[in-house]
């Protein structure tokens, strides 16, 4: 009892641990594979899979029974014999037959010497464990793919955020600024009203923005498996290295099939059904099987089986013993398992071309990434070249707009091509990730980004 409640205390400082510091993706990935619901559910299924391999295992072991019963046969069978038998000829003399109670106890044993179906049936068993935990890796990650792409998401949508704060900050000042102005007669209050109609709409933009970002962040919560009421804080540094990354990518590699768990999978599915193919053939041989049977019989007209003879018990006890040796030799069956291995054949042509179908797939989806991932790059040099032009833009609208050189539409049209220029530039860096991680998965090495 102590050491359950040492685990769920450590458990909890844990969990208290995760809500009260920011987390990277690499906690965010750990967490979810320790606490994903549909994960957990998978390794149950992989737990299942062992059992059923000892349930497998168990056949080609000896099987054991023990029996044991009571008869009181309260009224006995008549049997009609001549009685020449009995010194009475002429006459038929009906015999009572048995006794009132009889008990047995008896214990059997059978253990399989040659059954090609109970080995091949071993073998495919074992096979089927590793599917169960091939499909564990799946579910593993298809986690780390859906937690990473909303991580970046999130972190995406909270620079949307931390854009629009700045330019309200600024847009914010320019109104009280021009407020002051209007009370001393320097400028106009419909300028002032347009400044107040522009904030109003980035406030706007603002709560939807953040709204988005608590959404994603929600699902980035059920993903990790995560109670919605823990508060789920992200380090402000993350976005930096999405940036600082696409500067050095280069060389996305090669696909190979593989590393891929979805192709891996088929792969021991065409295994499996091999095994199946050899077990419908298995049943064209013939079985061998050793048994041994031995029972203790006690008879009695009264009840008195717990009583020793001094004590004038009238039960009788004797044992039987066989061993036997059983061969069973398959003949006909109405072309059955003919029709099996049949069924089996087509079903391992259907596993190849499916297995050439999801090739095809995998490596068209790898080509795909890698172009989306260049065309990124692309866009994110040009984008970050557009934002440090629109800065430049504003800084230099705003001055002149202070000296009188530039209107307020001039300003305001610069300010807003400032803002977009900075989403465009995240929301580039956002489908890079996006792409890059598709390259990941394609190459098989989600599990990288544990590191």
């Amino acid at each position: 009892m102590k050491k359950i409640m040492l685990t769920l205390v450590l458990l909890a400082g844990i969990r208290a641990s995760y809500a009260q510091s920011a987390l990277t993706l690499q906690d965010c990935l750990k967490y979810a594979l320790a606490n994903n619901q549909a994960l957990a559910r998978t390794r149950l299924e992989e737990d299942m899979g062992r059992f059923k391999t000892s349930e497998v295992r168990g056949q080609a072991l000896p099987q054991v029974n023990a029996n044991g019963s009571y008869t009181n046969n309260i009224k006995k069978q008549v049997l009609p014999i001549p009685g020449d038998f009995v010194g009475e000829p002429g006459k038929t003399v009906l015999l009572t037959a048995g006794v009132t109670h009889n008990v047995v106890a008896s214990g059997s044993i059978t253990q399989e010497v040659y059954n090609q179906s109970v080995f091949t049936g071993l073998k495919a068993a074992k096979a089927g464990e590793e599917y169960y935990r091939m499909q564990t890796v799946q579910s593993e990650e298809t986690v780390i793919y859906n937690v990473t792409s909303l991580y970046y998401a999130a972190l995406v949508s909270r620079e949307k955020t931390i854009v629009l704060d700045a330019n309200i900050d600024k847009l914010q000042q320019l109104v009280n600024t021009t407020a002051t102005q209007v009370e001393n007669g320097l400028a106009r209050k419909i300028d002032l009203d347009r400044m107040r109609v522009n904030l109003t709409n980035y406030k706007t933009q603002r709560i939807n923005a953040q709204n988005q970002f608590l959404i994603q962040a929600n699902q980035l919560k059920m993903q990790m498996g995560m109670s919605m009421g823990t508060a789920l804080e992200l380090p402000a540094t993350s976005f930096k290295e999405i940036e600082s990354k696409t500067a050095t990518a280069a060389d996305f590699g090669g696909v190979t099939l593989d590393n891929r768990i979805e192709y891996k999978l088929l792969t021991k599915q065409e295994e499996l059904q091999n095994y199946q193919k050899k077990a419908y053939i298995a049943q064209y041989y013939p079985s061998l099987q050793l048994g041994g049977n031995y029972s203790y019989n006690g008879i009695s007209d009264k009840f008195d089986f717990l009583k020793s003879k001094s004590g004038g018990s009238t039960a009788s006890w004797y044992d039987m013993a066989s061993v036997s040796l059983t061969l069973k030799v398959p003949i006909f069956d109405g072309f059955a398992r003919r029709s099996r291995v049949s069924q089996a054949n087509v079903t391992l042509k259907e596993l190849s071309k499916q297995k050439e179908e999801v090739a095809l797939s995998l490596n068209t989806q790898f080509e795909n990434a890698k172009l989306q991932a260049q065309n990124n790059l692309s866009t994110i040099r040009a984008q970050k070249e557009n934002v440090e032009l629109a800065n430049e833009v504003y800084l230099s609208t705003q001055n002149n707009y202070n000296l009188g050189l530039a209107s307020l539409t001039d300003l305001l049209d610069s300010e807003t091509s400032l803002t977009e220029a900075q989403n465009n530039y995240n929301e580039a860096l956002l489908q890079y990730k996006l792409a890059e991680l598709d390259i990941i998965k394609s190459n098989g090495n989600l599990k990288s980004l544990l590191n």
